[in-house]
C-alpha cells in the first residue's frame, strides 16, 4: 500500500523483504533480525517506516506468540540500530506500533494524552494481556534503539481498511455476503478504523511534520459499535440481514478459521487527537462513506 502510493507519486522506494518478488521499486533483502547488506539501504534516506511483524490474524499458540512478538522486537531493534551506524542517518523513523495497546473499554476514547494503556482491565481476559505485552515491548525495543539525531514517531495504527485482497476488509465483506456480517456478542465492542487514503496520507504528514515525535493514533476521528460498524458495511454491500453471533459462536468460528475471538470482541476506542490538533485533515472521517467508498472501488479490481 505505502510502497505503492509513494511509487506512484516519483518516491525513490526501497522495500527491505524477507521473500523478494519482482516490483516496480527496489527490493532489499533482509532477514528482520540481524545486519547485512540492506543496511546502505538506510543512509541518507529522507525516512525509514518499519511495518515488520508477523501476522496476528492466527491461533495464539506458544509458537505463534514467540514468532509475534520476537518478529517486531528483532526487527524494531536492528533497524534502530543500523539507523543509528549511518554516517548520515534518516532523519526520521516511524515505527509500527498498534491501536490494541489501549485498553478495552466502553466509557470513554483512548487518545494519546489520556488514553488507558491495557493489561489490567477487570472485564478482559487475561489472554488478550499477550498483545498488550507485545505492543508495549515493541515499541520499547524502537525508542531504546533508535539514535538521539533520528525523530521517532510511533504508529499505534487501527485496522486499515483497503480492497485489497487478503486484508481485513476483503475479509469482513467476505463476511457480510456469506450472510454472517451481523452483530457480535451483541455488538457493543468499539471499532477503530482508519481508510488506506488517510492512512498513506497521515504518513506522509507525519514525515513532513518534523515537530511531530512519540506516540500518534492513526485512526479515523469516529470509532463505531461493531454492530453499527457492520451495519453500515452490509448497507454498502446491499446485504439486508446478516446472522448475528454469540460468544461460543464466535469462539467455534474463531477455532475454525484459526484466529482468536479478540480480534472482534476487544472493544478498541481509540482517537487521532494529536493528528487533529495539529491541523490534519480526514477525507474519510465517518465509516458509512468509507464503506462505500471500499465497496464500489472492490467491485472494479
Amino acid at each position: 500500500m505505502l510502497a505503492r502510493a509513494f511509487h506512484a507519486s516519483g518516491d525513490d522506494v526501497v522495500v527491505l523483504s524477507r521473500a523478494p518478488s519482482s516490483a516496480p521499486w527496489r527490493v532489499a533483502v533482509w532477514d528482520a533480525r540481524t545486519f547485512g547488506a540492506w543496511t546502505r539501504e538506510l543512509e541518507g534516506a529522507d525516512a525509514v517506516i518499519n511495518l515488520a511483524g508477523r501476522n496476528v490474524n492466527c491461533r495464539y499458540t506458544p509458537a505463534n506468540r514467540d514468532a509475534i512478538m520476537r518478529s517486531r522486537v528483532d526487527s524494531a531493534r536492528v533497524v534502530g540500530q543500523a539507523m543509528s551506524s549511518c554516517v548520515r542517518p534518516p532523519s526520521v523513523l516511524l515505527q509500527a506500533s498498534t491501536a490494541t495497546i489501549y485498553a478495552h473499554r466502553f466509557d470513554a476514547a483512548n487518545d494519546e494524552a489520556t488514553g488507558i494503556i491495557g493489561g489490567s482491565e477487570p472485564d478482559a481476559p487475561a489472554s488478550w494481556r499477550f498483545s498488550i505485552e507485545v505492543a508495549q515491548a515493541w515499541e520499547a525495543a524502537a525508542t531504546e534503539s533508535v539514535g538521539r539525531s533520528t525523530r521517532l514517531v510511533l504508529l499505534r495504527s487501527a485496522m486499515i481498511m483497503s480492497p485489497d485482497r487478503g486484508g481485513i476488509f476483503d475479509t469482513l465483506l467476505r463476511l457480510v455476503r456469506l450472510g454472517l456480517g451481523g452483530s457480535a456478542a451483541g455488538g457493543r465492542q468499539y471499532v477503530s478504523w482508519v481508510h488506506e487514503h488517510d492512512f498513506v496520507r497521515g504518513i506522509r504528514w507525519l514525515i513532513a511534520r518534523r515537530d511531530v515525535d512519540g506516540a500518534v493514533n492513526i485512526a479515523a476521528p469516529n470509532p463505531l459499535p461493531y454492530a453499527d460498524f457492520m451495519r453500515n458495511l452490509r448497507r454498502a454491500a446491499h446485504v439486508p440481514i446478516s446472522l448475528p453471533a454469540t460468544k461460543w459462536m464466535l469462539s467455534v468460528g474463531a477455532w475454525a478459521m484459526r484466529s482468536e475471538t479478540e480480534l472482534v470482541l476487544k472493544s478498541r476506542r481509540v482517537v487521532p487527537a494529536r493528528l487533529v490538533s495539529d491541523g490534519f485533515r480526514f477525507e474519510y472521517p465517518e465509516w458509512r462513506a468509507a464503506a462505500e467508498e471500499l465497496v464500489s472501488r472492490g467491485r472494479k479490481t
